[in-house]
């Protein structure tokens, strides 16, 4: 199917969309009646087929890494695109640990008495199909297949044309293994054509796709948002921030600081910008440059901090503090008292990720009322914004939206919730 959908003609790829719409939907009715041995004994099988076909997954990304260094691409793009012994052992550990995880279908709560004598509650249901478009790591197939599998949603993947095969690879084991649990094939499907313009279709059925989730750079996402005509659930930018308040423990402060900017530079969820209670900023910021700049980063300030830290710091323009850098860049401010810190941050940040570091409850308070960001913290690391740190398990991405869901993205992220009530003959009188 894969070769005879990568020939179609662009005239052909709306057409070859729909079907693959029409028949996710079929299985997503299918799914939703799974019970949670079924879609568990379909995560161990794929785990098991994976592990069984390891080395056509090896050479089938052999080939995507030939064709990618052939075009050039960068030694960062191919080493994300790489499937080594490691990431196949990932992969098929996620899916076991998948299979672990509580099953938030059918969970009945809130179920409350009515004066009427009806009871009314409501059922977490899943959110039927998922269209998930996502680029360079191929890894990202089983793992979004298994987050929608066990979420009771069939989905729909397109992932990045430099990992084709790869992908086509993994998807045939999937496929096995849903068939040896009893449940349709169809329910993870991976489109087989690189052509761009399954992505405009994709985007754009409704009736058969229910939600979007792109993951990939902001060129994608953007493009994604722009024109969709199904709702998406995205994240643009990650410009996070850390506040130091002048009732910080220094201590906190430093650990704090450090460690939200250079435990990795290129995540979604690390600091992006500093801000300094000028009451403090004397103190701590000349600390944490000499860190900062053994690590090898590069420092912009406002006029106040390139006035404490001289030549370790240049002048930041106005469009560092709405940049997400992804490396050893950091932008620094300091900020007369909490108002300024929360000020900046709702006029620059991107709503993913803030924290304050305060010893003082009543301005930790007001930081986590007032912040208006998915995750706010206090006296932590911005790195910890992590379904898998949160107690999720695992995460299909990331929402900086406000609706249906904020924050790590997990099981019950990809879930919906319907009301139901109970009666015994009751009638309205």
């Amino acid at each position: 199917m894969s070769q005879a959908a990568e020939n179609l003609s662009i005239a052909d790829i709306a057409a070859y969309m729909a079907d693959v719409g029409r028949r996710a939907r079929a299985a997503s009715r299918a799914l939703a009646a799974a019970d949670t041995q079924a879609k568990n004994h379909a995560l161990h099988a794929i785990a098991d087929d994976l592990q069984a076909n390891r080395a056509t997954l090896i050479a089938e990304n052999r080939k995507d890494l030939d064709a990618g260094a052939a075009k050039g691409l960068d030694s960062a793009l191919l080493d994300r695109l790489e499937l080594n012994d490691a990431r196949i052992d990932s992969m098929i550990e996620g899916l076991r640990q998948v299979a672990t995880l509580p099953d938030p279908i059918g969970e009945i709560f809130d179920m409350k008495y009515r004066p009427s004598g009806i009871q009314v509650g409501r059922m977490r249901v899943p959110l039927g199909v998922v269209g998930i478009i996502y680029e360079s790591r191929p890894n990202v197939t089983a793992d979004a297949a298994a987050l929608c599998l066990k979420s009771g949603n069939a989905t729909v993947l397109r992932g990045g044309s430099e990992a084709f095969h790869s992908n086509q690879a993994i998807a045939a084991g999937i496929a096995r293994g849903l068939q040896a649990a009893g449940l349709p094939s169809d329910a993870v499907q991976v489109v087989a054509t690189t052509d761009r313009a399954a992505v405009g279709a994709m985007i754009s059925m409704p009736e058969y796709v229910d939600v979007i989730i792109p993951r990939g750079g902001k060129g994608l996402i953007e493009r994604i948002s722009a024109e969709a005509r199904v709702p998406v659930i995205k994240h643009l930018d990650g410009i996070c921030h850390v506040y130091i308040d002048d009732e910080a423990d220094p201590q906190k402060a430093f650990d704090v600081a450090f460690n939200a900017k250079t435990q990795r530079y290129g995540t979604c969820n690390t600091m992006e910008t500093l801000l300094v209670n000028a009451t403090v900023a004397d103190d701590i910021l000349p600390l944490l440059a000499d860190a900062y700049v053994e690590k090898g980063v590069e420092l912009r300030g406002c006029t106040n901090s390139c006035a404490i830290l001289g030549n370790r710091c240049t002048a930041a323009t106005e469009t560092d503090w709405d940049t997400e850098y992804l490396a050893p860049i950091l932008s620094i401010r300091v900020v007369d008292d909490l108002d300024a810190a929360i000020e900046h941050i709702n006029t620059h940040s991107s709503q993913h990720t803030e924290s304050i570091v305060t010893e003082n409850i009543t301005k930790a308070r007001r930081f986590l009322r007032e912040v208006d960001s998915s995750s706010v913290m206090v006296n932590a690391s911005t790195r910890f914004a992590d379904g898998f740190e949160y107690g999720l398990g695992a995460e299909i991405g990331i929402s900086t939206d406000k609706f249906h869901v904020r924050g790590p993205v997990g099981l019950e992220g990809l879930t919906s919730v319907k009301f139901i009530v109970l009666g015994d003959g009751h009638i309205r009188r």
